[in-house]
């Protein structure tokens, strides 16, 4: 059964390019259900405030707890995981990203500014699963670019979501390193030409070159999987 996934966000508008390609098909025909919940309708003031100055001091603001409270309180059930994407997570990963197609419902929380009141995530700690997930290290300027990727690794692994269910199996972090080369028609392009053994036929032989140019390009580019 494919995951009910529930958006939290000052920015709604964000997450319009899920309505696109395969997720926003997926969507249509009912494969994925996805809800997006805009904070500022949680808060109770005019201006609809979600932030406050930190504690300590400091630069930047943190955003605050309540109207996460009451946002989380309404879409979380027992059955759910609560992902935070924050670059002080852990890395967001293949293996994660199949973990979480088996998950029931995630919910994600899209941070901004220094981040959200850590007592959220402390709360919500003994009340449900919480996973505070990194998609690498870098900072970006809130949590919605990082639940688009997300999302997309995890939604192209529900069944009907791609169209050929082969295509999930031999690509970068599904294979012992990162795939191999691709190629398409033309066979010969401003001078360069598909590899000969492509072009062969010979399905042992263009199995044992992929297998090579994997490796290979796993250990130019990501020598760390090699570990």
């Amino acid at each position: 059964m494919a995951p009910r996934i529930d958006i939290v966000t000052i920015f709604p508008d964000y997450f319009q390019p899920l309505e696109l390609s395969l997720i926003g098909k997926a969507q249509a025909d009912g494969v994925v259900e996805i809800a997006v919940h805009d904070l500022r309708q949680f808060t109770d003031d005019v201006h609809r405030t979600v932030d406050d100055t930190p504690y300590g001091g400091g630069a930047g603001m943190v955003m605050s707890p309540e109207p996460w409270g009451r946002a989380l309180d309404s879409v979380l059930g027992e059955d759910s995981v609560l992902v935070v994407p924050t670059p002080a997570g852990e890395v967001f990963r293949q293996s994660v990203a199949r973990e979480f197609v088996e998950t029931p419902h995630l919910v994600f929380a899209c941070g901004r500014y220094e981040g959200i009141d850590h007592r959220v995530v402390e709360y919500y700690r003994d009340r449900v699963s919480v996973r505070e997930m990194s998609i690498g290290d870098y900072v970006l300027g809130g949590g919605e670019v990082a639940t688009l990727v997300m999302l997309e690794a995890v939604i192209r692994l529900v069944p009907g979501v791609v169209g050929n269910p082969e295509s999930l199996v031999e690509e970068s972090h599904e294979l012992p390193g990162v795939e191999y080369p691709n190629y398409t028609k033309p066979a010969s392009w401003r001078g360069l030409d598909v590899p000969e053994v492509l072009l062969s036929g010979h399905h042992d032989k263009i199995r044992q070159w992929r297998e090579d140019q994997s490796a290979e390009r796993t250990k130019k580019n990501r020598p760390d999987l090699l570990d």
